[in-house]
């Protein structure tokens, strides 16, 4: 999705001579582009600009979330992210990687290598395998630092905290601090 974003920019040559500049600012690629119009001609690009990696990830669940109008079919969604997930060897679904204040059972480990963080997780619940999916597919391959500091505003942004019990909403608070924990650990090693 685009939106337009019109400006005025003094020109270096003539500050009183101003250029529109119209931006399209694109989720594609996970960059900004901002294309210079002088004399209805398109000038060469005026500059780009690189989107964090973590906003780009959370307005990507956003637009994905925005083209259901309703929540059945955003749980669906849910479900079908679930069943995304990398398979998590049966080895790994102990106790200790259960994350606790959940209603279901959620196992989630993590691993960081070169400083980046890969999160694998599963469930013995369909919508909170699919919460938990989603929860992966934003933070997992970050740095340690961006995951603890991540402000998830896509959560409240797609609806999903008003939209489930008050049990799997604690369990939905649960998987982001055990999340958020793991990458405290990482960054205190």
């Amino acid at each position: 999705m685009c939106r337009e974003l019109r400006m005025f920019e003094s020109d270096k040559k003539n500050l009183k001579q101003k250029v529109c500049i119209i931006g399209a600012i694109c989720a594609q690629n996970q960059r900004k582009t901002i294309f210079a119009f002088r004399n209805g001609k398109t000038v060469p690009r005026y500059f780009e600009l690189k989107m964090n990696e973590l906003e780009s990830r959370q307005q990507q669940i956003i637009d994905e979330f925005g083209i259901f109008t309703d929540w059945m079919d955003k749980y669906e969604y849910l479900i079908e992210l679930g069943k995304e997930l990398e398979p998590m060897p049966d080895s790994e679904k102990t106790d200790e990687n259960l994350i606790k204040g959940c209603q279901s059972q959620v196992w989630l480990t993590a691993s960081c290598n070169g400083g980046i963080v890969t999160f694998r997780a599963d469930s013995d619940a369909i919508i909170t395998k699919g919460i938990i999916a989603l929860l992966i597919k934003v933070l997992s391959g970050l740095s340690p630092k961006e995951i603890a500091e991540a402000d998830l505003h896509f959560i409240d942004a797609i609806g999903l905290r008003e939209n489930l019990s008050p049990t799997r909403s604690n369990g939905l608070a649960s998987m982001v601090r055990q999340i958020k924990m793991f990458a405290i650990a990482f960054s205190n090693a």
